[in-house]
């Protein structure tokens, strides 16, 4: 009998807001399907040990912060051959039982689609704008710097399709990884996350790999779920620098 279950899920902890974790971790136990959820802890403290014991989460323990792609790739070994789907899933997401569910339908019609993403919104039920072109570099810059937001509009509009009808589903450049749902093998086949990026843009690094493969990614708005965001690099100089070393290694290597 074969013990492979439906869906896996990894979510990388440094320092998080328990209640909003506790939120997030309570969506996706309430999945209708066999799964394995994975709480890869990168605080040097093991904050997060022994808090969570239900029997479908394993905890690991980093004991430092290696980052996030680095944090989920701990999972690729472990989930290879035991899942057919893995979730890519941020500790401040929530969203319905049947979220997951209708989004592996849509993976399943389709063997060429490696990875799907639903509609975000922001707590309020506000849009955010997680499906994107890739960016270039005077759209970040733009985005960062007030000031420029004005001047740069019709760029950082392009950016996010504000030029698509953003109701209805379609193959997009980038979805940004608060949650990213990949068939396990296309995951695993990937190597998941390059770990040249210790925050920031691995994101929008490992959907060029989908590319590079040949594969699609399809933002699928008819299920929506719900992301705080923190917006780290806007309010510390630490993550604004982490931010803008990630930028340059992105357009270095995709050059």
């Amino acid at each position: 009998m074969s013990n492979k279950i439906k869906i896996s899920a990894s979510i990388v902890l440094y320092k998080e807001n328990l209640e909003e974790l506790n939120k997030t971790i309570t969506s996706f136990l309430k999945t209708n399907l066999s799964k394995k959820l994975y709480l890869i802890d990168n605080t040097p403290s093991k904050q997060f040990e022994n808090i969570f014991n239900q029997k479908e989460i394993e905890y690991i323990a980093v004991v430092k912060n290696i980052g996030f792609g680095a944090g989920h790739n701990k999972v690729l070994k472990k989930i290879k051959d035991v899942s057919d789907f893995h979730l890519i899933l941020n500790p401040d997401v929530t969203f319905s039982e049947e979220i997951i569910p209708n989004l592996i339908l849509q993976l399943e019609k389709n063997e060429k689609i490696a990875m799907i993403a639903p509609k975000v919104l922001f707590p309020n039920g506000n849009h955010q704008f997680s499906c994107r072109r890739y960016p270039t570099v005077l759209e970040l810059i733009a985005r960062r710097i007030p000031l420029f937001k004005s001047f740069f509009k019709k760029t950082i509009d392009n950016g996010i399709y504000k030029d698509k009808n953003l109701e209805s589903p379609f193959f997009a450049e980038y979805l940004t990884g608060c949650f990213q749902l990949y068939k396990t093998t296309d995951f695993v086949n990937l190597s998941g996350f390059d770990e040249c990026y210790f925050l920031y843009m691995e994101d929008v690094d490992i959907c060029k790999k989908i590319d590079a493969t040949g594969r699609l990614k399809m933002y699928y708005p008819t299920e929506e779920i719900k992301h705080v965001l923190k917006k780290g690099s806007e309010k510390s100089i630490k993550l604004f620098f982490r931010h803008t070393f990630s930028m340059v290694k992105y357009f270095r290597k995709w050059k």
